[in-house]
């Protein structure tokens, strides 16, 4: 186990049990599915049911909590970024808006089904033209009895072309203040693949087209500031799973250069192939401690915005140098599905970009910083 700075020694046996078993299991079910999903871009149903059986969708919601969440999403990131999302998108963007928001009816209809991956879902706020700036969307819902009709196009929504249901941002009125969040069904939505992508291609991403279908109002949900909690427990999870990615990277990298061998000698006996993976360890070994302790700060209740895009933003930027880093000391045979880190490198590029790209990111801790908003 890569550990520079026994990290894991912070966690209780329990902890580590699970780490250990979730693992195995990434070891068994996943990671023998990623290059051919990347490949074939698609998300096998295979690894639907191994991140089902394995727990990976709400363990935040039912026994492992904030640590084991991310445990779990670091592991299954070591497979690939696109699995990883798929229990991401199920676990923080679905999964928590209907415990948090939903009514009685709405959890006991969904929660048990979402928890055992009989039923996906997809979370719907971007759109083709508002992305970062969430307020500019322009969907919208109008009050037909005791439902809504929305109107509206998704773009970028993970496990959208299966999901059973879909949780939908509109706006009931002219402003972000009227945004709301709806649950909306398979077959009140259209969903399309999103096609030509180079990056997460193990992952379901869709576009959605909503025409006058019905949503369910999920009475919690209220202004801007409830899908961006959503958002800020995915990114909990994503500073975790970048840093399994980059493990993943670290250690093809150094098995190849260790039995690679060049101008007599192997690879790794070299000084700047050293000073890259002295790199990689460093960087690695830092994460790993900030995740310990993001997660400890969430069992809290004292983990902050700030925190979370904090190590998002690090961590990711950290797993992409790792991911080039690794890819160039395999040479040609790093460009291939053989190994690992082209994968990883073309992924982490959508999850840089994705729930709050890098440069947002930077803003947030430069306000938080200096007091002054970037934004406006």
């Amino acid at each position: 186990l890569l550990d520079p700075l026994q990290s894991q020694s912070l966690l209780s046996a329990e902890e580590r049990a699970l780490r250990d078993e979730t693992a195995r299991a990434v070891d068994e079910s996943l990671l023998p599915l990623a290059a051919d999903a990347f490949e074939k871009g698609e998300m096998p149903e295979a690894a639907v049911k191994a991140l089902a059986k394995m727990g990976a969708f709400g363990p935040s919601l039912h026994g492992p909590g904030p640590m084991g969440y991310g445990l779990m999403m670091q592991e299954v990131e070591r497979a690939d970024s696109g699995f990883r999302s798929c229990a991401s998108v199920q676990s923080s963007l679905v999964m928590w808006p209907i415990h948090a928001f939903g009514s009685d009816e709405q959890k006991a209809r969904w929660l048990p089904a979402l928890r055992r991956g009989e039923a996906l879902g997809c979370f719907a706020l971007t759109e083709p033209e508002s992305g970062s700036d969430p307020a500019s969307l322009t969907t919208r819902a109008v009050k037909d009895g005791a439902r809504y009709r929305l109107t509206g196009h998704k773009r970028w929504s993970t496990n959208g072309n299966r999901a059973a249901v879909a949780i939908v941002w509109a706006k009931t009125g002219e402003d972000a203040k009227s945004i709301r969040g709806f649950l909306v069904e398979r077959g009140q939505f259209q969903a399309r693949p999103i096609p030509g992508k180079m990056s997460l291609r193990a992952s379901d991403s869709a576009e959605l087209i909503l025409d006058g279908g019905i949503g369910e109002l999920l009475p919690g949900a209220t202004g801007l500031g409830a899908p961006l909690k959503c958002l800020n427990e995915a990114r909990y999870g994503i500073a975790w799973g970048a840093v399994g990615a980059a493990a993943a990277c670290f250690a093809s990298a150094r098995d190849y250069v260790v039995e690679r061998k060049q101008f007599g000698k192997p690879l790794g006996s070299f000084q700047l192939v050293q000073d890259k993976l002295a790199q990689m360890y460093t960087d690695i070994g830092f994460a790993q401690l900030a995740c310990v302790q993001i997660a400890r700060l969430k069992e809290q209740g004292q983990l902050t915005p700030v925190q979370v895009s904090f190590a998002k933003r690090a961590h990711v930027a950290m797993a992409l140098e790792a991911a080039r880093a690794a890819r160039d000391m395999l040479g040609a045979n790093g460009i291939t599905l053989a190994y690992p880190p082209i994968r990883h490198l073309l992924n982490l590029e959508t999850v840089k970009t994705y729930e709050g790209t890098h440069d947002v990111h930077t803003l947030v801790l430069g306000r938080h910083i200096t007091g002054l908003d970037a934004f406006s």
